[in-house]
C-alpha cells in the first residue's frame, strides 16, 4: 500500500522525487567511502562504527533508522566495489567544495577512532582527497581538524 502511495507521489512530483534519489545516491556515495577507510586495515571495531554513524549523522541529518540503513547499504556497497571511482563521480557530480572537505573531516575522524592511524587508512583519504579535486591544503587542514577532535 505505501510502495503504491510513493509510486502516485513520485508520478505526481517527478522533479522531488529525482532529487530525493539523487541525495540518496550522494549519501551512500559519501557513506561508501567513509565505510572504506573504516575497513581498509581489515580492522573495523566498535569505535569505528559509532564514528562512522556520528558521521553520516552529522553530515546528513538523517534519523537514526534512516543512518542504520545508510551504513549497512554502504558496507554492502563497499564490499561489491571494485574502484573508488563510481562513488568519487558521484561525490563530483554533486557536492560543493565545502561538502568534499566536510567528506574529507569525516573520513579522516574514522581513520582516527582507532587510536592510531593506519598507513593505509592515510594512503585512502589521500587518494580520496585527489579524485574528487581538493587542494593538499585543505587534506592536511581536514587531517589536523580531525586529530583535534
Amino acid at each position: 500500500m505505501l510502495n503504491k502511495l510513493k509510486l502516485l507521489l513520485e508520478n505526481c512530483f517527478p522533479e522531488e522525487a529525482e532529487i530525493e534519489d539523487e541525495h540518496r545516491k550522494s549519501h551512500l556515495a559519501a557513506a561508501a567511502l567513509m565505510v572504506e577507510i573504516a575497513t581498509i586495515d581489515e580492522h573495523f571495531d566498535e569505535r569505528e562504527l559509532a564514528t562512522l554513524t556520528q558521521e553520516i549523522e552529522r553530515q546528513f541529518q538523517l534519523p537514526q533508522d534512516g543512518i542504520k540503513k545508510l551504513a549497512e547499504e554502504a558496507r554492502s556497497r563497499s564490499k561489491e566495489s571494485t574502484s573508488l571511482y563510481d562513488f568519487t563521480q558521484h561525490i563530483n557530480s554533486e557536492f560543493d567544495q565545502s561538502e568534499k572537505f566536510d567528506l574529507l573531516v569525516g573520513m579522516w575522524r574514522i581513520a582516527y577512532a582507532d587510536g592510531s592511524l593506519d598507513k593505509y587508512e592515510e594512503y585512502m583519504v589521500r587518494k580520496v582527497s585527489e579524485l574528487i579535486y581538493l587542494a593538499h591544503g585543505d587534506f592536511i587542514r581536514a587531517k589536523q581538524i580531525a586529530r583535534q577532535g
